[in-house]
């Protein structure tokens, strides 16, 4: 795969080993960074090694998120043939929006991935703001350091699910040396280490007062920042300046050996009201090493460390002196803390990074994974919700198949019809709504397998499975393909329908909507393809309750270059609404529905401009249509005059099964 990534932080050489994996996996990667960049209070020029396909270019502005490359390197690079444009950028930095304006003016196609660091959701001012959204609205993948990052950019506008990749560590540069000598551990003094930039915010003096409460405790600093003067005058005042020894920024390749000289590393990060700690790199860098680790609790740092590391309270002084005595002078918890930082330290390896990154980039590009031995496995999910003799109808057909039947209403009736046809039972303990509950099957079944969703008022038979899974296995671009449908009778359902927007509510009305494009396939019976799932995410169960569901998940995948389809050739028997008692409180649910999706993916304006367009379409039709049409014009109507989701109604019996996958 031709990939084009653009990061200013790969000036660090040894952070350019991503791109050095990545071709050892076959991708063609050409890499532009800045000519030099100030890293751990240090400027870093580049340097590039021999044949290397790097190219430093010149940037104006100094911080990470207010500077600008020079743009001829950019346009040159953005004009040659490209799979995959990997702008190492945060969304909101000024150096995004020009690698994304000179990618469009260039006219290049090649899809383009972000990645962002940022675990505090902030609101930035205009232009930023809006650079930020359209970034993420438009991306086709986003990879980040922490699980927090993920959730944020998520809620500004990805469409997809984040990928949390480790930053990488080189683990033929940090290494473990020789077995610690049991000096410290008799009571000597124990060597406490602390690398990275000197910053009111890394907490360094929070290390300073902790050597105040213990006498045992040296302290090795190296790394160089703003703060250095105010650290000095605090370790005097405390009387500790005897036992801190400054190292000054160090070379890259005097860290490994800084790390290894020190009985245990502390990361005393603070958490401010403009940043928190992202990641913390050092940490398993120096359990690479082999030293034992201690961290404050600030942003991502547990998440990073897990169970490898001591975790103490931020600015909790006495806490990182008992911690670094502990790791420093207990012969169990030092073998502990290097055995499990050892191995943790293996998991971020830049090889797995770079495995992370290859699926990253056939997600974006829908490259699918090369295909295993075998059929690929398939996992059946049916969300009920009461109803066990329609959900015994659904199961029937689907006999010998992987079928999970997740339980809205814990109900032992519905368990026992499950159990009868030989499904796993899944009781959430709530009902959550639909979307919870394939959420909820999603979380049982094979991670590898393609995913069935059966409404359990549907009924499809072996042979139509069949030809849902071969259409899918034939087209790659595909992320859901469903049956054709007819209703007990015969008669033919509607299957396929227009997504929700403010022009297509309008053509409704005016009935030119028949024309519209841009379909989705309802999800009575909707077959997923795994990798639109994992590239996609989950349904949305914190918005959508019952209805919409998957008509929010088939907008997010179009946005991220996937299509959904028909297939005519494969049948199936669907009840529809056979669970609903109440037209009103139905179509009560359909409109609160359509109110959300057009929120969420249209904004509020977007809502406001569809309503109208509702209101007057419905109207009419209420006025002129005879019979049930007419009725259900009248519900519509005033479902929208009084606002659907202020109208809709929750109460604990609502239905989460049958109703769903009637399109909105």
């Amino acid at each position: 795969m031709r990939a084009l990534r653009v990061s200013h932080s790969a000036v660090v050489d040894g952070w350019r080993e991503r791109e050095r994996a990545l071709r050892r996996l076959g991708h063609d990667v050409e890499l532009l960074c800045a000519r030099e960049w100030s890293e751990g209070g240090r400027v870093v020029p580049l340097v590039p090694r021999d044949g290397e396909p790097v190219t430093g270019v010149a940037t104006v502005g100094r911080h990470p998120a207010l500077f600008v490359y020079d743009p001829r390197p950019l346009w040159r690079a953005l004009g040659r043939p490209l799979d995959v444009v990997d702008v190492h950028e945060e969304p909101f930095a000024l150096a995004t929006a020009e690698v994304l304006l000179l990618r469009r003016l260039r006219r290049q196609r090649a899809p383009y991935v972000l990645y962002s660091a940022q675990n505090i959701d902030k609101r930035y001012p205009p232009p930023f703001r809006w650079l930020e959204r359209w970034a993420l609205r438009h991306a086709s993948g986003v990879d980040v350091c922490n699980d927090a990052a993920g959730r944020i950019v998520e809620r500004k506008g990805f469409m997809g699910r984040a990928r949390t990749i480790d930053l990488g560590t080189d683990l033929t540069t940090f290494t473990p040396g020789p077995t610690r000598d049991d000096r410290s551990r008799e009571g000597g003094d124990v060597v406490v280490g602390y690398a990275g930039r000197l910053d009111p915010a890394k907490g360094v003096h929070v290390l300073l007062e902790a050597l105040a409460l213990d006498a045992g405790l040296v302290l090795r600093v190296a790394g160089d920042g703003p703060d250095r003067p105010r650290l000095d005058a605090l370790a005097a005042d405390l009387g500790v300046a005897a036992r801190v020894e400054h190292l000054g920024a160090l070379d890259p390749a005097q860290l490994p050996g800084f790390l290894r000289s020190v009985d245990v590393l502390c990361v005393p990060s603070l958490t401010t009201p403009s940043w928190v700690e992202q990641f913390g790199r050092v940490a398993l860098e120096a359990m690479a090493c082999g030293t034992p680790v201690v961290v404050s609790d600030s942003g991502a740092l547990p998440e990073v460390v897990g169970d490898a590391a001591l975790v103490v309270a931020e600015a909790d002084a006495a806490g990182f002196a008992k911690a670094a005595a502990e790791a420093g002078r207990d012969a169990a918890t030092a073998d502990r803390l290097r055995e499990a930082g050892l191995a943790r330290a293996a998991a971020s390896s830049w090889e797995r990074v770079a495995a992370d990154h290859d699926a990253l980039y056939r997600s974006a590009t829908r490259t699918p994974r090369e295909a295993g031995p075998g059929r690929r496995p398939l996992e059946v999910v049916v969300v009920a919700y009461g109803q066990p003799e329609l959900l015994g109808g659904a199961l029937e057909p689907l006999a010998g198949r992987r079928v999970t039947v997740v339980d809205n209403s814990s109900s032992p009736a519905v368990r026992a019809v499950a159990e009868r046809h030989g499904a796993r039972y899944v009781d959430p303990g709530r009902n959550g709504g639909f979307a919870a509950g394939v959420n909820e099957g999603l979380r049982h079944a094979d991670p590898d397998a393609d995913l069935l969703l059966v409404n359990p008022d549907a009924a499809v038979g072996p042979a139509d499975v069949d030809r849902l899974v071969a259409a899918l296995a034939a087209d790659p671009g595909l992320a859901s393909v469903g049956p054709a449908q007819v209703d007990p009778e015969g008669r033919a359902a509607r299957v396929t329908w227009p997504f929700p927007s403010p022009l297509g509510t309008w053509l409704d009305a005016a009935g030119i909507g028949r024309w519209r494009r841009d379909r989705y396939v309802i999800g009575s019976v909707l077959l997923l393809r795994r990798e639109a799932l994992d590239h996609v995410g989950p349904f949305d169960e914190e918005r959508f309750f019952l209805y919409g569901e998957e008509t929010d998940w088939a907008a997010r995948a179009v946005r991220l270059g996937w299509r959904h389809a028909l297939v005519p050739e494969a049948n199936a028997v669907h009840v529809g609404a056979a669970t609903s008692t109440d037209p009103d409180r139905r179509e009560g649910h359909v409109q609160a529905a359509q109110e959300l999706f057009l929120r969420k993916h249209h904004g509020a304006v977007g809502w406001q401009v569809s309503r109208v367009g509702q209101v007057l379409g419905s109207g009419v039709r209420a006025l002129v249509l005879p019979g049930e049409r007419g009725v259900a014009a009248r519900r519509r109507l005033r479902a929208n005059l009084s606002g659907p989701v202020r109208a809709e109604r929750r109460p604990s019996d609502s239905v989460a099964g049958g109703l769903a996958g009637e399109g909105i």
